[in-house]
């Protein structure tokens, strides 16, 4: 065993990443990016207001609910365990081996789905936008989507210092392209020159009038897609100044930001475009898909295009940074022995997750461009089942924050709150939306495709966690693993350990842990 000599808990450069990189704003803009905002609403709100109706500025209320607890829930499992693999470190260490391999399997499954539909999204918009009108099966498609994640790849595996000057841009111009979008609609319905003008009513913020279980329940896991991805800022904990507090801020900050964004957004429409099932209408089923095609003309005339252009640096900007939590977990699930060791590989220059990084990129390409081969519908059921894949991970962290913590929870207020009883309840919501979706995705009315006799969402969903359980033994029988599912190499007793030099780290992982 090769002795090292532990430096105090905030120096986290342990793993060889890039310390001290980012500050709060950096950290939430990340955030922010990885959620996609415009793209998000582009793909959701439709539907959204097509399961609810008038309701729908109330299910993204209610949706981020459970975000906002479960976000208090990776605070402070940050601030005690600030370690890059996030889901997957501190659910071993609060259940085990196995139900954090299957976390950080959980993580690495969101990631993968989401940047395929990422890539075909900004390369569909980007021949829209001069002028093709393409399927999303087309081969010109398939190509320019694939030089998007492989230039976003690079991007990531280059630094996160020039991936987060990056973002900055993109974010700015997404923001400043939902701000016209907000102004413009209130401005056309104040002058009365909207197609439908709809006066704002309070009923559209009432949890009590929902009148179906089924369309409230999908229309909250749509909304939780469109929250999903402020944990990035998380995973590059070990890459702030102050990797016990900066993320946990950031990721709280970015709820609220996003929270704000969407309902606004939502209002904004709904009082410009109305209800109805006319031409632009939101409760027009052919523009659910895609609703700011179907408006942009008419709410910024000759500049619409400026909708098609942020939705497309939206899905750019979202496949970069959604890279970014996956290459870090799959480096993290390497150096504690949870995968070959190959993936704990870092960058001796550009401080990143090399190996991890590269490889997401080669998975997500070939994902998508198997998927699209076999059948565009089957990749689009994927998608629509990428909520199990979210409420799977982000419930197993809010059960971790309880289990944790158990001994602290009664010993003040802001533990038993904080620790305890808003990260339960949080899990709790997420479970019931899991379950839930499941059992509505088994329809085979559902999604895009029958598979086995059912739905090929429900399918998709659940076969892709299921591929994890089967990778998680295939794994247990090579000799490297024994001391991960021996509860050896990561623990509840594991110090995030940081030695003075990367290289003394690596070394006393493969001969210490």
């Amino acid at each position: 065993m090769v002795a090292t000599t532990p430096i105090h808990l905030e120096r986290p450069e342990g793993k060889g990443l890039a310390a001290g990189t980012l500050g709060l704003w950096g950290s939430t803009v990340i955030g922010l990016a990885s959620t996609a905002p415009v793209y998000s609403l582009v793909a959701t709100l439709g539907w959204v207001v097509l399961a609810v109706g008038a309701q729908a500025p109330i299910a993204f209320i209610i949706a981020f609910i459970p975000m906002l607890l479960i976000a208090f829930a990776y605070r402070e499992l940050n601030n005690a365990v600030p370690d890059c693999g996030t889901t997957f470190t501190w659910s071993t260490k609060a259940f085990g081996p196995w139900v954090g391999w299957m976390g950080g399997w959980g993580v690495a499954v969101a990631g993968m789905v989401v940047l395929a539909n990422l890539a075909q999204i900004a390369s569909v918009y980007f021949w829209a936008l001069i002028g093709q009108d393409l399927e999303n099966n087309d081969l010109r498609v398939v190509i320019v989507a694939v030089i998007f994640i492989a230039a976003m790849t690079w991007v990531s595996w280059r630094g996160v210092e020039i991936g987060e000057r990056i973002q900055n841009v993109l974010l700015g111009i997404q923001y400043l392209a939902l701000a016209v979008f907000v102004i413009a609609a209130f401005w056309q319905f104040a002058a009365g020159t909207a197609p439908n003008p709809t006066p704002f009513e309070w009923e559209w913020l009432n949890p009590f009038a929902f009148t179906d279980w089924s369309a409230f329940t999908e229309a909250i896991l749509l909304a939780l897609f469109i929250y999903w991805g402020w944990d990035t800022c998380l995973a590059l904990n070990e890459e702030t100044k102050d990797p016990k507090r900066i993320p946990g801020r950031a990721a709280l900050l970015t709820t609220v930001i996003l929270l704000v964004t969407y309902v606004s957004v939502t209002i904004a429409a709904m009082m410009y475009a109305g209800l109805g099932d006319g031409a632009t209408g939101l409760g027009n089923e052919a523009n659910a898909d895609d609703f700011f095609l179907a408006i942009k003309d008419g709410l910024l005339g000759p500049f619409g295009w400026a909708l098609v252009v942020a939705v497309i640096l939206s899905a750019i900007s979202s496949t970069q940074t959604t890279i970014l939590p996956t290459a870090r977990g799959t480096l993290a699930m390497g150096v504690y022995r949870a995968l070959p060791a190959k993936f704990k590989d870092v960058h001796p220059e550009y401080k990143t997750p090399s190996f991890s990084t590269l490889v997401m990129g080669v998975v997500a390409i070939a994902y998508y461009v198997g998927m699209t081969l076999i059948s565009d519908n089957i990749l689009q059921d994927s998608i629509l089942s990428l909520g199990l894949a979210i409420a799977f991970y982000y419930g197993i962290t809010g059960f971790a924050c309880v289990w944790y913590f158990r001994a602290d929870l009664f010993r003040s207020a802001s533990a038993f709150f904080f620790r305890g009883l808003f990260p339960l309840l949080g899990a709790l919501m997420l479970t019931g939306a899991f379950v839930q979706s499941a059992i509505d995705m088994w329809d085979v009315d559902y999604g895009y495709t029958v598979l086995f006799g059912i739905g090929g969402t429900f399918v998709v969903g659940i076969g892709s966690l299921a591929v994890g359980v089967v990778l998680m033994f295939v794994w247990f029988l090579f000799p490297r693993s024994k001391r991960f599912f021996g509860g050896e190499s990561l623990n509840r007793d594991t110090e995030v350990m940081v030695p003075d030099e990367p290289g003394e780290f690596t070394r006393s992982i493969d001969g210490g842990i």
